[in-house]
């Protein structure tokens, strides 16, 4: 790989789209290791909702990036680019292709695009956004955050908790709406030529009845799996509350919302279960909407066997036909 700029291959998808399963096929036709790219993935002791790779899929193909915090930490796009570029200069060193997993979109865009220089987080404006938010509700923020910032707040859902509050908060402790800063000239840490360093190879369904489907079909299997009392253990733990990122995830929201309501003490389940299947189908829908943004992404469907083949032959091309 020396001398191609490349840096690593980028395999993207919405949820439920397969990644995982094609990453572990190419496993068997290249030499490569797994970098995660997952904002659910890093936490400890959250794995049946976040459809974590087992051990034993692990221990057959390196992956790096999954379990790396406890559920009270927070991690960044900023920190996901930093460590995704150390472990892929390292990878490569040991003459294996960094293949990079996942459908958290920001992580993929601070790897290509580099980040601005955005403010801080600020400890007593968040506190304050979360004040409202449990008085108004999400979507009154998101009202908010259409009156002063109309571009960011057109990409978010009412119910995004964690982006629109982190849109606020930029926009209160600087004055400046979050789309303005986007705007701004090419950040710090971007590759001068990003579709070199990181191409991005995309499972994207033809049919979204299918990835619904999908989606219905692994929730029901985490549900079965023991879902509720993974997160039963996490909220007993004592130090974890709703406001973390960590059980800002999608569907740990959920649980943890029907945990704290009593509602599966009750016996109803099945709201928890279909506010979990509505807000996976969004995190999907902005996925998408993220990817066909990447205007040289290759993309792939992932609901059709040629597709998937298609998908595979584009990875073997990037790292290199001597491998096939």
């Amino acid at each position: 790989m020396s001398g191609t700029g490349l840096q690593g291959v980028v395999l993207a998808g919405p949820t439920a789209s397969g990644k995982s399963g094609l990453a572990l096929a190419l496993a068997e036709r290249l030499p490569l290791e797994v970098v995660s790219v997952d904002s659910a993935l890093v936490y400890r002791g959250m794995d049946i909702g976040t459809a974590k790779p087992s051990i034993a899929e692990r221990d057959a193909v390196p992956h790096h990036l999954i379990d790396i915090l406890d559920p009270t930490q927070a991690y960044s796009a900023a920190r996901f680019a930093a460590d995704a570029t150390h472990l892929a200069a390292a990878i490569r060193a040991r003459g294996r292709l960094p293949l990079l997993v996942g459908g958290t979109m920001l992580y993929v865009k601070a790897l290509r695009e580099g980040l601005h220089a955005l403010p801080t987080a600020d400890a007593a404006v968040r506190a304050a956004l979360d004040a409202e938010a449990a008085a108004l509700g999400w979507p009154a923020l998101h009202a908010e955050l259409a009156r002063v910032d109309p571009a960011t707040a057109a990409r978010l859902a009412p119910h995004d908790a964690q982006r629109i509050q982190r849109a606020l908060e930029v926009f209160r402790v600087s004055g400046r709406p979050l789309s303005a800063w986007h705007a701004e000239a090419r950040p710090a840490g971007a590759p001068d030529d990003a579709d070199a360093a990181w191409p991005v190879v995309s499972l994207e369904p033809r049919e979204r009845g299918w990835l619904h489907e999908r989606i219905v079909l692994r929730l029901d299997q985490m549900f079965d799996a023991g879902f509720v009392d993974e997160v039963r253990r996490l909220r007993a733990r004592g130090d974890l509350d709703a406001s973390l990122p960590s059980m800002r995830c999608v569907g740990y929201r959920q649980v943890w919302q029907g945990l704290a309501d009593g509602a599966f003490e009750r016996g109803e389940t099945a709201p928890m279960r279909d506010q979990a299947i509505a807000a996976t189908r969004q995190l999907a829908k902005r996925q998408l909407t993220w990817l066909r943004s990447i205007s040289s992404r290759q993309a792939f469907a992932c609901d059709e066997p040629a597709g998937l083949r298609g998908a595979t032959d584009a990875v073997v091309v990037h790292a290199g036909r001597r491998w096939a």
